[in-house]
């Protein structure tokens, strides 16, 4: 497994103490992007938040998810949220360290005083100490957070005093794309009152099954204001792949208001979903991968737009035009572009892959933010992509009309084009039918057929 180790500077940790206006909760920001540039301690925010206890327990939520690994528990895992603001929002999101659960924090507009936040995205330093004291606070006393050094401290810092170096895999990185990726693709399944919300969430275990009862896909189906379980993918069911990666969401329960279900429309397999509590100035999502021993990096999604140069060359264009915004709105970027509609989601789901932009579910949008890691990685890396390149670099493909010979090896695969899909005769295609993104022959295929380069990019 490729890795490198994810260096993450403060100027100091981040805390909870007493001053002159109250409690004041101070996370410290590690080196991040805003619309100035580069910056070793970016500022996003300073004000009061409206309901402090709700969301101190959302934010341990959040890092609930980056310290865990619901698979294979035993190894380490441990990366700091990363928080964006948007001007109107802040956002906090982490990764499971076993690549299958995405968590997110919004904060909104009225979640925060009212007051504006600054635009940019870094990681924010989350330690042992720090949810100790979030743990703590039960009232709902005024509560003053800051985002970022004090203002009197932000030209004067020296320079770090808190160094954290983390190792971070490709896989991760790739996980987290395919995470957006994946929601872009959800509806709104369900949605539950606060009543019929606990009542779901407590009735699930907190731990893993055992026997046989573990394995294999389950559904739930909303029915009569409820959702209850069912054994087969019914109209209208959501996949829930190991019920006990929720729990983090048990955090916030006696505050949420509704329970929100999207996923996409069932066809039999095991798929992803998301699950979002919606909460008083405030949403926090769970979005799960489709097994709780499969993380989201396999998953396949964002090959497609990594395939082309033309995707490469909108997604430059497209990322010119962002602006930190909420909400992007592809006809709108469409228009500034000159490019179609499609053209400008393939470049979307290609800076999804680059950690430049997310999807929020609540507003079925894009929303734009600059991840804190190599941003080329996910891509040189992706083991696929990179067989696809070489295969295409081989010269390894021979089209003839709608079909298509790959020699890989001392075989030959037959590829098939029907209509946007392409089928294949290789065990991957057998095994997953196009479930899990493209095989590496369908896409040297499709490199080919649409002219793609491979300079620089085989192996």
């Amino acid at each position: 497994m490729t890795r490198s180790v994810q260096a993450l500077a403060y100027a100091r940790p981040s805390s909870l103490v007493s001053s002159q206006v109250g409690p004041s909760l101070g996370l410290e920001t590690s080196g991040g992007l805003t619309p100035r540039g580069a910056e070793a301690h970016p500022r996003f925010f300073a004000g009061f938040l409206s309901d402090p206890r709700i969301a101190a327990r959302g934010l341990l939520a959040v890092a609930d998810v980056a310290a865990a690994r619901y698979y294979q528990r035993t190894l380490p895992a441990s990366l700091d949220p990363v928080v964006t603001g948007n001007g109107d929002r802040l956002r906090f999101e982490s990764f499971s360290g076993c690549c299958g659960v995405y968590a997110r924090l919004d904060v909104l507009q009225e979640g925060l005083d009212g007051r504006e936040t600054g635009h940019g995205t870094t990681n924010v330093d989350v330690n042992p100490p720090l949810r100790e004291a979030l743990s703590r606070i039960t009232a709902d006393d005024p509560l003053h957070l800051r985002v970022g050094p004090e203002e009197m401290a932000v030209t004067t810092l020296d320079g770090p005093v808190v160094e954290k170096k983390v190792p971070l895999p490709d896989r991760w990185l790739r996980g987290f794309a395919e995470a957006q990726v994946a929601s872009a693709r959800f509806d709104l399944r369900a949605e539950l009152t606060a009543a019929q919300a606990v009542a779901f969430l407590r009735s699930l275990p907190r731990s893993p099954s055992s026997g046989r009862a573990a394995h294999g896909a389950r559904w739930v189906v909303a029915s009569g204001g409820f959702l209850r379980p069912t054994t087969r993918p019914v109209p209208g069911a959501v996949c829930l792949p190991g019920p006990e990666r929720l729990v983090a969401l048990q955090r916030v329960l006696r505050d949420a208001t509704a329970l929100r279900v999207y996923g996409p429309v069932a066809d039999g397999a095991a798929a992803a979903s998301a699950w979002e509590v919606v909460l008083p100035g405030m949403r926090l999502t769970l979005t799960l991968s489709p097994d709780s021993s499969r993380g989201f990096s396999g998953e396949g999604g964002v090959l497609e737009a990594l395939a082309t140069d033309d995707a490469a060359a909108d997604a430059e264009l497209v990322s010119v035009l962002l602006a930190w915004e909420p909400r992007i709105e592809p006809a709108s970027l469409a228009e500034q572009s000159g490019l179609g509609v499609e053209r400008v989601r393939a470049a979307l789901t290609r800076l999804g892959t680059a950690g430049r932009v997310g999807y929020d579910l609540a507003d079925a949008a894009y929303f734009h933010r600059e991840l804190p890691y190599d941003a080329d990685r996910a891509e040189r890396h992706n083991p696929r992509l990179v067989a696809a390149r070489r295969l295409v670099g081989e010269g390894a493909v021979s089209l003839d009309g709608a079909r298509a010979t790959v020699a890989s090896g001392d075989r030959r695969y037959q590829v098939r084009e029907s209509g946007s899909a392409f089928t294949c005769t290789c065990q991957w295609w057998a095994d997953y039918r196009g479930r899990r993104g493209p095989c590496k022959h369908a896409l040297a295929v499709r490199m080919v057929r649409r002219g793609a380069t491979v300079a620089g990019g085989a192996r």
